[in-house]
């Protein structure tokens, strides 16, 4: 059914409130489940005795697996209909969580998680698409709120679960946990989502097409983690693969101008302004603000001496003002357009990212949090709106195409933002700590993790200083997000209802 375009649309109705509360019952399985396995790293390595550079495999090769699936999703979704796809993700992360549970050693632990990724590569682009399609482009900005809760709100309390988990129950129930929420997911999905069926003219799977976009993505994604883990892009083992990634979107790129739509992503979605500027600030709302995230917990729990969980407490103040920008943000989208709600979402970030640019080895920790409740505000304000005036002018028969772009480019600037700031971090300590004669052993965040905390009173203040440092940075990426945002629309999405939707319609 299309959504009504009279003025009663412009109010969110029952269904499509529930079926945002069913994909959020999804999502949540899945960003949750990212965080607490971070958070569990050092446990998995003791209790499977596996040395902590192979046990990082739990993370990559689910990473990898993400970056191998988002592509084949849209097809999916024409192929099978969005509803179906969904299930199937769910399913997916559902029994790929109760593998892990049942691991019995390290190299089972990252097959299964491989699974897992099969199906949580799936679930946020297939979320997107169903949203968008239920909610129309009158209601996107509060439709797509609902969406912004797991997306926002897991990073933040992850490592509080996680903690909590590692701390009084054992390892397996890190991945336990998703089964029970898993199979609500499942019945609800069956229950609730509207049906929604495949496209009549699907086309055949551009399997060329599928090996050079999901080759490329995991390649990019490896080099990034690599240069995570190392601390730095110059080795030759990370620049060769992000060069190898870049040259296979190129070949990809060529290879979908020739092949127009049936390609497995069209590139030429591209040419919609409101799409690429979209698709331009979500890219760096991923690098500023979520590889700022890495940063946060790391601080608490290095220069503050903070447990996981004390850590993850202290990050709320965050959650909380994600929730109050998301609730606002939403109906101010709708009603006003993106233009005007993710700069002064830009501004609250960098407000809130300010007070970390100053960070002591005894600041304030009253202070700190405040300032997390502004940063929360900002990326509340920023990521959704951004989402969803990408998708206000898209025709529905190309949603579920363009869905995978923007969850493909999150992906990346997520590791991309994650890999600079914590080669930053290094980097300036490094230098900090050899201008005093001190040596230093590990890379990447290895290297900070790996300071014994007798170190600290010598150590600290240089490490403060390097946290600062990489906040800087992380400032100056968020500002960035100021130059796609003048592109976005500055008027009520129901303003331009009349006008007909081009993008994508076939002749």
């Amino acid at each position: 059914m299309e959504p009504s375009t009279d003025r009663r649309s412009d109010k969110l109705d029952r269904d499509v409130i529930v079926t945002g509360l069913v994909v959020v019952s999804g999502m949540i399985m899945v960003v949750l489940d990212t965080t607490i396995v971070n958070v569990a790293l050092d446990s998995l390595s003791r209790e499977l005795d596996a040395p902590l550079s192979t046990t990082q495999w739990v993370v990559t090769g689910y990473l990898l697996a993400v970056a191998l699936v988002i592509p084949l999703s849209g097809w999916a979704m024409d192929r099978f209909g969005p509803k179906p796809t969904w299930i199937t993700a769910v399913g997916l992360f559902m029994a790929g969580s109760a593998l892990c549970a049942a691991a019995w050693s390290i190299d089972s632990l990252i097959a299964f998680r491989v699974i897992q990724g099969l199906g949580g590569g799936m679930l946020l682009p297939a979320g997107q698409a169903i949203i968008t399609r239920a909610a129309g482009p009158e209601r996107l900005g509060r439709a797509m709120s609902i969406l912004g809760v797991p997306m926002l709100l897991g990073p933040v309390f992850g490592p509080v679960i996680g903690g909590l988990l590692v701390e009084y129950a054992s390892w397996h129930w890190i991945f336990l946990v998703n089964v029970p929420v898993g199979a609500l997911a499942l019945t609800l999905a069956v229950w609730k989502l509207p049906s929604g069926g495949a496209l009549p003219e699907f086309g055949r799977l551009d399997l060329r097409g599928l090996v050079l976009l999901s080759g490329s993505l995991v390649c990019l994604l490896y080099g990034l983690s690599r240069a995570s883990s190392h601390g730095g892009f110059s080795e030759w083992n990370v620049l060769g693969w992000l060069i190898g990634g870049a040259a296979g979107l190129a070949l990809y790129t060529w290879h979908s101008l020739n092949k127009g739509t049936g390609s497995i992503i069209d590139v030429r979605l591209l040419t919609n302004r409101l799409f690429a500027s979209g698709t331009v600030a979500v890219f760096l709302v991923a690098i500023g603000m979520f590889g700022g995230m890495l940063l946060l917990p790391l601080y608490y729990q290095t220069v503050r001496g903070e447990g996981a969980l004390n850590a993850g407490l202290l990050l709320a103040p965050q959650g909380l003002g994600a929730i109050v920008a998301i609730v606002i943000g939403g109906r101010l989208t709708d009603r006003i357009g993106a233009g005007y709600v993710v700069p002064v979402g830009v501004v609250l970030a960098l407000l809130g990212t300010v007070p970390f640019t100053q960070v002591g080895v005894d600041s304030s920790y009253l202070w700190l949090s405040a300032a997390l409740f502004v940063r929360g505000m900002g990326l509340g304000a920023v990521m959704m709106p951004t989402i969803s005036a990408a998708y206000t002018e898209l025709d529905k028969d190309v949603i579920s195409r363009a869905a995978p772009t923007l969850s493909a480019i999150q992906q990346v600037g997520a590791s991309l933002g994650s890999a600079l700031l914590v080669t930053a971090l290094t980097q300036r300590l490094t230098d900090q700590l050899s201008s005093q004669g001190v040596e230093t052993t590990g890379n990447g965040a290895d290297q900070i993790s790996s300071l014994p905390p007798e170190a600290m009173a010598v150590v600290g203040p240089a490490l403060s200083d390097s946290f600062g440092y990489a906040f800087w940075i992380a400032f100056a990426l968020t500002a960035l997000i100021l130059i796609p945002a003048s592109f976005l629309p500055r008027h009520a999405a129901r303003d331009r209802r009349e006008a007909p939707q081009t993008v994508g319609k076939k002749e």
